[in-house]
């Protein structure tokens, strides 16, 4: 039996689940989108990844044509329908069908979809032993061109970098600012250790403002570890204690190489394990219950 996916208020099967050619969400990118997960029956921090899409919506003048509450209940329901526990949710809003011209104002209404299905972006292994990382050439967007803090469905900036690490032959990169400040990975935030401190890029350098980011520096601050948001180069990550990226298919995962530069030990660091194994018992014990309906929700049919 195939996936269900929502699809404008309807739950399709996955392989007839289509947008139209004229959406300019395909045509040119024009849209927004949450990746989410799912643990132990849960939807880990929902809320706050709702809250960012419609903050990113707002952004580029989207109008979501679903309230928070009807949403909230798409997302749960098609998780029931997929039986999914545990797993990877990718929520959609683009700008809609239009014609060949990129006025978004000759759009008709948004379309939604909701999948929910699987995700592994790092092998296994990699979280014990850790990642290699190279600089690329590709720059980020400058914030005042395209704000990463605009979670759209315009990722080129990050596919060329990409395309960068598989060329090299490297799981993920780090990219930096025009300026030449280490910003973020292709889809990871970037954290650096130093003694019983951690160092993030903060938002205005130009990085999307990670969930699991911000769960990672509130357990941080619980474990009594200090917590800053500051700019840095690559030196600063060469010579750093611990180096670690964020992210919701990543997770928590340790960096143990940058540049051909051995990052402290060349192994996981204690802070970044203590910090692994804190999120890991957080996503089993939080978010919203998937076999609850959504308070106030509205009706979903299909």
């Amino acid at each position: 039996m195939s996936n269900q996916v929502y699809l404008n208020g309807q739950w399709v099967p996955a392989p007839e689940a289509r947008v139209s050619v004229f959406d300019h969400g395909y045509l040119y990118g024009d849209g927004v989108f949450e990746g989410i997960r799912a643990y132990n029956g849960r939807v880990f921090r929902l809320q706050e990844h709702l809250d960012r899409l419609y903050r990113s919506a707002r952004a580029i003048l989207l109008r979501v044509p679903l309230e928070p509450g009807a949403l909230t209940e798409a997302v749960l329901e098609t998780c029931r329908r997929n039986r999914l526990e545990d797993g990877y949710i990718r929520l959609v809003v683009s700008r809609g069908n239009g014609d060949l011209g990129l006025d978004p104002r000759r759009c008709g209404p948004p379309t939604v979809v909701v999948i929910a299905d699987r995700i592994q972006l790092y092998p296994a292994e990699l979280y014990a032993t850790g990642l290699r990382l190279m600089t690329v050439a590709t720059r980020r967007n400058h914030p005042e061109a395209l704000n990463p803090r605009v979670k759209s469905l315009n990722y080129l900036n990050n596919i060329l970098a990409k395309i960068e690490a598989n060329l090299a032959g490297y799981p993920e990169v780090l990219m930096l600012s025009h300026e030449g400040y280490v910003v973020e990975g292709t889809g990871d935030n970037v954290f650096i250790v130093r003694g019983r401190a951690l160092i993030t890029p903060p938002p205005h350098v130009g990085i999307l403002e990670g969930i699991t980011r911000a769960a990672v520096m509130d357990l941080a601050r619980g474990m009594g570890l200090g917590v800053r948001e500051a700019v840095f180069t690559r030196h600063d990550v060469w010579t750093a204690d611990e180096c670690f990226l964020t992210g919701t298919a990543a997770e928590v995962i340790p960096v143990v190489e940058c540049d051909g530069r051995v990052i402290g030990e060349g192994t996981p660091g204690p802070v970044t394990l203590a910090l692994m194994q804190a999120y890991r018992e957080l996503v089993r014990r939080e978010g919203t219950p998937i076999h609850e309906r959504a308070t106030g929700a509205a009706a979903a049919t299909g």
